[in-house]
């Protein structure tokens, strides 16, 4: 506190006992504090700009390795994408050449004169054989696969089939199939004993999967690329079904096998080749198996059973006969889908079907069952 005297100037009071370079001292005190202060908070704002500046440092340090990963992997992915369209040009161009360099002719003519003796059909003016059906969906049973074992897999019928089916397809034709999974397990039969239908049906998707990779590297191994599509998703081996993909395949001449069935328990695999080819506007549905055709009655009980050369979609359902599934003729008859019952054991019936000779029994209309190999 400061006083006014006399003369108009203000002076300090002394305290008692005190001198005047105190009083001097306590009027600097203050500015000393501030100045502190100030050199304090100037020390606090320099430690946090260098903590900051060390935590951008550390976590630079952190997220460098993610992003040379993440790098790595998108170069990667291109990478992998480059060969995957590479390895789908090179199939395209194998196909084409294939099918361009082959005659239809030699490969039919071997398959006609297996035939029953059937002669050839009529032929274009190239020479070449003229092919009824241009895309079908060809049904193999588990039953069939398993030839004379009853059981598991025949190389042998593996062989013949995957044959038949790389003619056909290197000769233009866009071929499907369906496989049943008998040879491995039928859910229908193994129900009870504490499996209930539903899982005993999903068991058989699953052996239809392995039989569909068996025929897959068959069919292969003759120069013609395959696709497994799976109605189960199983992304390791097979391809999930998509059907504008699965049409796609067909246009480029790979040959495509449906295997899970239809994905659903309580549908047969007969059904899920009768919704396929109505899916993929297959022009016919050829069902391979081990008899000659559709009988009155069972031939390997009855040696006189008639076998019928056609039927009609209601003859087949009021007489009850074992063509296919109720659920699969109806899903054929309102598409208006020929199916052909042959025997798979007899060599060149998979070709003689294609060409439109009678093989079996044909069931559809009077039109679609006509035999186009007479003459």
């Amino acid at each position: 506190m400061r006083i006014r005297v006399r003369d108009g100037t203000f002076r300090t009071p002394r305290v008692a006992g005190a001198s005047r370079g105190d009083a001097d001292g306590a009027r600097g005190r203050p500015a000393r504090a501030m100045r502190a202060v100030a050199a304090m908070r100037g020390a606090t704002t320099r430690r946090r700009d260098a903590t900051t500046r060390a935590r951008g440092g550390a976590r630079a340090r952190r997220d460098a390795p993610r992003e040379r990963i993440a790098a790595a992997r998108g170069a990667t992915r291109r990478r992998d994408g480059a060969t995957a369209r590479a390895i789908v040009d090179r199939e395209d161009e194998d196909a084409k050449s294939a099918m361009d360099g082959l005659e239809i002719s030699a490969m039919t003519s071997e398959g006609a004169k297996k035939g029953k003796g059937k002669k050839a059909s009529a032929k274009d003016e190239d020479g070449f054989e003229r092919w009824r059906w241009r895309r079908v969906m060809l049904k193999v049973s588990g039953e069939a696969l398993a030839g004379e074992d009853g059981f598991g897999i025949s190389p042998d019928v593996v062989k013949s089939i995957a044959s038949e089916v790389a003619q056909a397809a290197m000769s233009g034709i866009e071929v499907a199939v369906v496989v049943g999974g008998g040879n491995f397990f039928r859910g229908a039969e193994k129900e009870g004993n504490g499996l209930d239908r539903a899982s005993a049906d999903y068991m058989g998707m699953l052996a239809t999967v392995m039989n569909s990779l068996n025929l897959q590297a068959a069919i292969e191994s003759k120069g013609v690329p395959t696709r497994v599509m799976s109605a189960l998703e199983i992304k390791e081996v097979a391809e999930p079904y998509i059907r504008r993909r699965a049409i796609r395949h067909l246009e480029k001449g790979r040959v495509v096998i449906f295997g899970a069935g239809t994905g659903n328990p309580f549908f047969t695999t007969d059904t899920g080749a009768a919704l396929r080819a109505a899916e993929i506007n297959a022009q016919c549905v050829l069902k391979a198996t081990k008899v000659d055709g559709v009988f009155d009655s069972d031939p390997k009980k009855n040696a006189n059973a008639k076998l019928y050369k056609t039927l009609t979609y209601e003859t087949v359902r009021r007489l009850g006969l074992g063509v296919m599934d109720q659920t699969a003729i109806t899903l054929c008859e309102e598409n208006d889908i020929p199916v052909v019952v042959f025997n798979i054991a007899q060599e060149g019936n998979i070709v003689n079907a294609l060409r439109g000779c009678s093989v079996g029994t044909c069931v559809g209309s009077s039109e679609k069952c006509s035999d186009s190999c007479e003459e």
